[in-house]
């Protein structure tokens, strides 16, 4: 088993195993080893076992033990230190998330709002030097610790497990993976272009199919250890998910095969405590997607003409919100709401949840 192999799967077991209440420690690795004779445990692993040998040797080690470990040292990889967590409050406290697109618009938001309640949050974009400035202000508001930045380009499946596993080495494992990373080329399917069909189906769809792949194993360790453990993976999807969309079919068409794969998903992940769902929000009119002035859906539906007789942005943003039963448009509260939902449902997975003011109803 490679090393990276090795500290993704001993980081999220040792958090596990040394849970003291309903909240786990973060868990730091470090390349070499600790030195430390008080509070620190030697466990000697053969990298030639299998993972189900691996998690074995680990439990028998860690419960053993009556007491406190401060650190896990395993030679040949490095030393796990242990970070109680004592101070954070709220619906998700003590819970690692990674949010993708986090650096700007709903991404940010989630990010900030989990932060708020407790969770450490990694703010993963592929504008790295945005993330990393939104990371530091969570971090000035509720701990040197609470927030970190990672590049990540969802169409490429190396950037996704570098980033993931630089989690990993910071905190201890990843307890809620928000897959929000999307993009939007809007236009006539009798003259969009094939790059930027590609554009739109890569980062929506294969983007998607790729940070699951990237996470599941990762998120699947502690449940092996702790049956009532359970882990959540949730896709910010769109009402383009559950009904088509004019002159927007790469979009629409990347959303439904989103649902897709998180039906797929479930099916396949609920044995390992994962709970995987999409959240399909109305439109979320304040954010860059469709408010940017140079290439905001404002602007680009008027420009090709899609909301008949618009003369201006205004008109395009009020034949919108008149879709609307509720007359507004989508905030990140809402989503907020929903994503604390499912995570606390236990017995609920595989769904797409509609938050769209009464636009698009269920039957």
């Amino acid at each position: 088993m490679e090393k990276h192999d090795l500290i993704a799967m001993i980081a999220p077991a040792v958090r596990t195993l040394l849970r003291q209440g309903e909240v786990m420690p973060t868990v730091s690795f470090q390349e070499t080893l600790c030195g430390k004779k008080e509070g620190c445990l030697e466990i000697s692993i053969d990298s030639s076992d299998t993972s189900q040998q691996i998690l074995a040797s680990l439990t028998q080690a860690l419960t053993a033990k009556s007491h406190p470990i401060q650190c896990v040292c395993v030679p040949g990889v490095g030393h796990f230190t242990v970070h109680p967590t004592t101070t954070p409050q709220g619906r998700v406290a003590g819970k690692i998330a990674v949010v993708t697109g986090a650096a700007q618009g709903f991404g940010l938001e989630i990010a900030q709002d989990l932060a708020a309640q407790g969770a450490y949050v990694a703010l993963a974009d592929i504008n790295e030097a945005a993330a990393k400035t939104e990371a530091d202000k969570l971090c000035s508001l509720h701990g040197p610790n609470r927030a970190m930045a990672v590049a990540m380009n969802v169409t490429s499946k190396e950037s996704i497990q570098k980033a993931v596993t630089e989690v990993v080495k910071k905190w201890g494992g990843i307890d809620l993976f928000v897959s929000n990373a999307g993009v939007l080329k809007a236009e006539s399917v009798k003259t969009q272009s094939e790059k930027d069909f590609d554009f739109v189906t890569n980062v929506n769809y294969k983007g998607y199919f790729l940070c699951v792949q990237a996470v599941a194993g990762i998120m699947a360790i502690p449940h092996k250890i702790n049956p009532n453990y359970t882990s959540d993976i949730i896709q910010i999807n769109s009402k383009s998910g559950l009904v088509g969309s004019n002159r927007n079919g790469a979009y629409a068409g990347s959303k439904f095969g989103g649902i897709g794969l998180t039906e797929s998903f479930a099916l396949e992940l609920v044995e390992d405590g994962i709970k995987v769902n999409s959240i399909c929000p109305g439109n979320f009119f304040d954010g860059p997607l469709w408010s940017d002035p140079n290439n905001g859906l404002f602007v680009q539906y008027l420009r090709t003409g899609k909301v008949p007789g618009a003369k201006s942005l205004a008109d395009v943003k009020k034949f919108y919100e008149d879709k609307v039963p509720m007359k507004r448009g989508c905030r990140t509260a809402d989503v907020m709401k929903a994503i604390y939902y499912l995570m606390e449902q236990q017995y609920e997975t595989g769904q797409a949840v509609p938050v769209t003011g009464g636009q698009v109803m269920l039957h």
